[in-house]
């Protein structure tokens, strides 16, 4: 269950991450008075005992640092054009109704050429299974991935249920079919 000062979250939901407490914001802009607390239970696997859990690097920070649970005296080298998946040591439930993104930190890929080849990755309400990450060495050298390296961020949003819709036509936009660069570049 999350709260916000006692207001459940299936009551006053006013985008991503922040409530409201007159209502839907509906995209409009709004008066945030809250910020969303969503608490997710997480299960150390053997492997990544000692390490932290995963955290805000700053107080504004959206997304938490994912630590590799790699064995202290076996690191695991990336070559160059490969992926390796990164372990992280535990297991969580992520809330229903919610997902968890993991991103790829921008430092090491401005430094290193380390990325996420599925950008972001999405871990489902329904996983229970160890937390991993595949990283990718876009770079020119070898990448050693060390015990307690930041490796990733995580970010835990909600996700709305879509129902669709059969129409034989769209509302028209200034936009219309135009894609894959036609705004510019």
């Amino acid at each position: 269950m999350v709260t916000v000062q006692g207001i459940r979250r299936t009551e006053l939901p006013c985008g991503t991450r922040a409530w409201c407490r007159r209502g839907y914001a509906g995209g409009m802009k709004m008066n945030v008075t809250e910020q969303a607390v969503v608490e997710v239970s997480m299960r150390w696997l053997e492997h990544g005992r000692g390490l932290p859990v995963p955290s805000y690097g700053t107080e504004h920070a959206a997304g938490m640092d994912l630590h590799a649970a790699v064995g202290a005296e076996t690191p695991v080298t990336i070559e160059p054009g490969r992926i390796a998946l990164i372990p992280c040591g535990f297991a969580m439930a992520v809330p229903v109704g919610y997902e968890a993104q993991v991103r790829p930190r921008s430092g090491l890929g401005l430094k290193f050429g380390i990325s996420m080849p599925n950008a972001p990755g999405t871990i489902d309400a329904d996983y229970r299974g160890e937390v991993g990450v595949p990283l990718i060495n876009h770079g020119g050298k070898a990448f050693v991935v060390e015990r307690g390296m930041r490796i990733a961020q995580m970010v835990v949003t909600p996700v709305p249920r879509v129902v669709w819709e059969v129409v034989e036509v769209l509302e028209e936009t200034g936009r219309g079919g135009g894609g894959f660069g036609s705004t510019g570049v």
